[in-house]
This record gives structure tokens, sequence and C-alpha cells, in this order.
């Protein structure tokens, strides 16, 4: 257990690696496991004027919860700039690929969605990995 949480960069090459594979795969598994692959809005049954979205709130919170976990976790263990690549990139190659790969049924303006939530949810990672990397004894900032 306390290997767990030492500096990544003390570690043998082969564990550095492996953990950082590990926490992307973790953050992909995440978004896959909890958000559905078509995100488009689509009406509940035929002829119907209400929407409703396949994205639940339990869902998005699991994600966050995930993603803030993974991010807190690699900002205190390795190096700042490791953090979005293993952390943020995975949900956000899968919330592109699922967007891109759907075709939206009028103007679409999901590339300004997605965007801004990579965004934002980089920035987010970002605070929260800066946050726990002060907790980190070793008087490293890099």
């Amino acid at each position: 257990m306390r290997n767990a949480l030492r500096p990544l960069r003390d570690r043998p090459f082969a564990e550095r690696w492996a953990t950082r594979l590990l926490g992307a795969g973790l953050a992909a598994a995440a978004y896959l496991l909890f958000i559905p692959w078509d995100l488009r809005n689509r009406a509940e049954t035929p002829g119907a004027i209400n929407e409703t979205s396949p994205v639940t709130d339990t869902g998005i919170t699991l994600v966050v919860a995930t993603v803030l976990a993974l991010a807190a976790y690699f900002g205190f263990r390795d190096r700042m700039r490791w953090t979005l690549p293993v952390v943020a990139a995975p949900p956000a190659a899968l919330l592109y690929v699922s967007l891109a790969t759907h075709e939206s049924p009028d103007a679409s303006m999901w590339p300004v969605a997605w965007l801004a939530m990579v965004m934002a949810g980089s920035g987010v990672v970002l605070a929260v990995a800066g946050f726990a990397r002060q907790f980190r004894g070793d008087g490293v900032s890099s």
C-alpha cells in the first residue's frame, strides 16, 4: 500500500507506465460504464413533443467522481504534465467519438459543446491535481 502513494518518478519504468495506463483505462471505463453511447436527445415516444436525454444525473456524478479521484491520485503521485493525458483525455476522446459518429437531425453545435466541456473538464482536473499536489511531502513541484 505504501508504494501506491510514492511518487512515480522514483518507481521503475514499467511500473510508471503500467500505472498511467491503468489510470487512463479507469477513466475510459468510467465513461463507457456510466454514460450512454448515443448522447443525442431523442423523443421518448414517437410523436412526443418533449425530449429525454439518455444521460442520468447518477451517471454524470459517477463519471465526475471517478475522474476527480484519478486527478487527485495522479496529481499527488505523478508529474502534473501527465494528469491531462492520463485522466482527462480518455473521456474527452470517447465523448468526441460518440458525438461525431451519430448524425444529428438538424444543424449541430456539438463541436462547440464538446470543446467547452473538454476545456472546463481539463481545468477542473488540473485544479484538483494541483490541490492534491500540495499534500505531497517531497517538496518537488514539477
